[in-house]
């Protein structure tokens, strides 16, 4: 397999991770820096753009998103078990809060998740028992985030050699090298 097809591999199964509820994409481990530690949680993919932006939703009084705020240096990892297929995406983070922008994934969120950002209290604080969250008719705490990947690494674990490659951001799109698993 070519470089070029690896990529269009690659881009293939992360917007399968999106259109396909199944797929095991749906859901990767999505990592923030915060005080020089790693804080790694899993989120669940809403959208790939053709240049491999990719876009999460999250309560605006999130750890992540003061972690961002912080230290926009993130990491994205997927992986695929059937397929051995492991995708990391490194890069920056950007966090949207901009109402028109915010409107056509506002839209896309289901009646009975929207309450999930209506919490009285930030999402972390401290509750008795699971049935004590509280609901506000404030506006939703709602917004996203776009992780810009500047580096991604695609690994394929198979025999009778695994294939390794790093694509890196260059001006006219992502540039890969193989590299030693």
């Amino acid at each position: 397999m070519m470089i070029p097809e690896i990529l269009e591999n690659l881009k293939h199964e992360l917007i399968h991770g999106f259109s396909k509820r199944k797929h095991p994409f749906r859901y990767f481990s999505f990592g923030t820096i915060q005080n020089n530690n790693v804080s790694l949680r899993t989120v669940v993919l809403r959208k790939v753009l053709p240049d491999f932006t990719t876009i999460i939703y999250t309560d605006t009084r999130s750890q992540k998103v003061a972690h961002i705020k912080k230290n926009n240096t993130v990491s994205a990892l997927f992986y695929h078990p059937k397929k051995l297929l492991q995708i990391r995406l490194d890069g920056k983070a950007i966090v949207v809060t901009d109402k028109e922008e915010l409107k056509p994934f506002w839209s896309a969120v289901g009646e009975n998740a929207k309450k999930d950002y209506t919490t009285a209290l930030a999402p972390g604080a401290i509750i008795n028992n699971p049935d004590a969250v509280n609901y506000s008719d404030n506006e939703p705490n709602f917004c996203i985030i776009k992780i810009i990947p500047n580096h991604i690494e695609y690994l394929q674990l198979k025999r009778p050699n695994h294939i390794r490659v790093g694509f890196d951001k260059t001006e006219n799109g992502f540039k890969g090298s193989f590299l030693v698993p």
